[in-house]
């Protein structure tokens, strides 16, 4: 009896090492762009639901005026706008280079995670209907709700779609350096520009992360290689 029961474990032990040699990567992705962005989000949300204030917003807003100046702001202002009318009109570019290739895998990819996106920061700040901060008066005139930021989503939406796209290539690196280096400009300058609290910046970054991890795993659930899951799905 207790030979078989050895036995048993042994097999069970032997079948989870195998499946999480398998899907190890898997198994990670899932957990640190979806499980764990989600909690992070969920905890901001539920505090900004009750009205709460982060004791981390008033400083780091305080600390990014400090940096104010004319020609502070003109560029921050120009980041700001790059964050999104620059974000939107990539996206499309995005979407339509790929469509070219007949890659409809990466393409529907690309759209969905930006389109869909798009209309879960609608819906969020619907849902939340967070005032803007009023620290200082802000160079730029905003008349919607601050969380989540649309900027930090536009931008995190843009750069993880990338990444993931270019993971499996030699542009790996080509694409993450940037494409890190331009969301985090993107978050400091509307935060320097007093549009958005960091919370805010953070749930967008966290919400951004969530929707496209979590559609990336949807379309390539077989494997997780852009532009040769089509030839090896076919092969099976």
């Amino acid at each position: 009896m207790r030979e078989a029961l050895r036995s048993t474990a042994a097999r069970g032990a032997r079948a989870v090492a195998g499946l999480l040699q398998r899907n190890g990567r898997r198994i990670m992705l899932l957990f640190l762009g979806v499980l764990l962005p989600l909690w992070i989000f969920a905890e901001l949300a539920d505090e900004v639901h009750q009205l709460e204030r982060f004791v981390f917003d008033d400083p780091l807003l305080w600390g990014a005026h400090a940096w104010a100046g004319p020609r502070m702001d003109r560029f921050f202002a120009a980041v700001s706008t790059a964050g999104y009318e620059g974000v939107v009109a990539i996206d499309v570019a995005v979407v339509l280079a790929i469509v070219l290739t007949k890659r409809w895998r990466e393409a529907t990819f690309a759209a969905v995670a930006f389109v869909g996106s798009a209309l879960l920061n609608l819906g969020s700040k619907q849902f939340f209907q967070r005032d803007r901060p009023t620290l200082w008066e802000s160079i730029l005139t905003e008349d919607t709700f601050s969380f989540p930021s649309g900027h930090a989503m536009g931008s995190m939406t843009l750069a993880m779609t990338a990444i993931l796209l270019a993971w499996h290539t030699r542009w790996r690196w080509p694409v993450l350096v940037p494409m890190v280096a331009f969301v985090l400009l993107v978050g400091f300058s509307r935060v320097y520009l007093g549009v958005h609290y960091p919370s805010d910046i953070l749930g967008g970054w966290m919400a951004a992360t969530v929707w496209v991890v979590g559609t990336y795993l949807a379309l390539f659930h077989r494997v997780l290689h852009p532009w040769r899951a089509d030839a090896l799905v076919a092969q099976r």
